[in-house]
């Protein structure tokens, strides 16, 4: 039973991640370049595929639906584990797509982002594979 708990906080944190960087994105400048003519040029500039849209509203656009996506990952995954945990022990499927998803998660927070997305997203993927190795041993 605590691999499910286990699960369940590494989900939180996945979750906790993707709501803190939802207001960061709308509710704060913590997203903002702090050289200013850098926010001038992508509110006025447009992406090569298409004018419809500028360079800074894609870059809210894009933080948003990360926010959201990560915040889908770890509620899902809280809500599963919680209440379909004796299904989810029966086939590995599901708990090995979502550690390599947060896996992939893990490796852009290394390669572009900063270090406490990337110890946050450690801590999931290492709560994910104890509770693998725990149902699976």
């Amino acid at each position: 039973m605590m691999e499910k708990y286990i699960w369940v906080f590494g989900s939180f944190v996945f979750a906790f991640l993707g709501t803190a960087h939802l207001v960061y994105t709308f509710f704060t400048n913590k997203f903002s370049s702090k050289t200013e003519r850098v926010i001038i040029e992508m509110k006025s500039s447009s992406p090569i595929l298409t004018r419809d849209t500028t360079m800074w509203k894609a870059w809210i656009g894009f933080n948003a639906s990360h926010s959201s996506g990560a915040m889908f990952i770890g509620i899902t995954n809280m809500y599963l584990m919680q209440f379909y945990f004796e299904i989810l022990q029966i086939d590995p499927f599901y708990i090995c797509f979502n550690i390599l998803t947060v896996g992939f998660y893990l490796w852009l927070a290394k390669k572009y982002w900063f270090k406490i997305p990337f110890l946050g997203i450690l801590l999931t993927l290492i709560c994910y594979v104890t509770t693998f190795i725990i149902i699976h041993l």
